[in-house]
Order: structure tokens, then C-alpha cells, then sequence
């Protein structure tokens, strides 16, 4: 399990869902992580996300470097959840019978 209080004084926090946070805001260690993975540098991830500072997303990004299998760990865990909450709201909302029915609308020629 991926604990954010080691030996660093992190920019990390873990809201009320387990979703780890990063500084005062409600950017996800995910987003910053991707978007590292994705070969932004550090000001562009602040540039892109203004509510970060940039000295936290320094430190966010130096500690997934000394923790990587740890936040991969974690990363692979939201991700497997959010398949899962996707798979529920599918069962839940039936999106092939709104897409024929705004199919139907739109053949039809009026507003839905």
C-alpha cells in the first residue's frame, strides 16, 4: 500500500475516496504522473494545472521516482476501479437505447 507521509515532506494527501491529491488542490497524483509519463517537464504540468505550485509538483514527481513501483501500484489499483465504476454505469444506463432513440429524433427531423 502506498503511504504519503515517509521521510518527505510531501505535497501529498488522501481525500475521503483514497484518491492521493497533490498540494492544497484537487489535482490528482494521477493526472501529474501521466502527464510526467507523457513527457511533460514540471512547469508545463504547472503551467497546464495553475493550482499547482511548482515546487509541488517537483516533489511529486521526485517522489514517484524513489516510489515508483509503489505509485504503479497504486496508479493500476484506481485504474482497475474506475473500469469497474464504468462497467456499473453501464449496466445502470442503457446508452444503446438513448442512442436510438436520438437516432429516431434526428431521421425524424424535430427536437428531442
Amino acid at each position: 500500500m502506498l503511504t504519503t507521509s515517509q521521510t518527505y515532506v510531501l505535497p501529498l494527501s488522501t481525500n475521503s475516496h483514497g484518491t492521493i491529491l497533490v498540494g492544497n488542490t484537487r489535482v490528482t497524483l494521477d493526472t501529474v504522473i501521466f502527464s510526467f509519463n507523457q513527457g511533460a517537464t514540471s512547469e508545463e504540468i504547472a503551467s497546464r494545472y495553475p493550482s499547482l505550485k511548482l515546487s509541488d509538483v517537483y516533489s511529486t514527481i521526485a517522489f514517484y521516482l524513489d516510489h515508483q513501483q509503489e505509485v504503479e501500484e497504486y496508479l493500476q489499483q484506481r485504474q482497475l476501479k474506475a473500469l469497474e465504476v464504468r462497467k456499473q454505469n453501464e449496466l445502470r444506463f442503457d446508452t444503446q437505447g438513448l442512442r436510438d432513440r436520438l437516432l429516431a429524433c434526428q431521421a425524424a427531423k424535430h427536437p428531442c
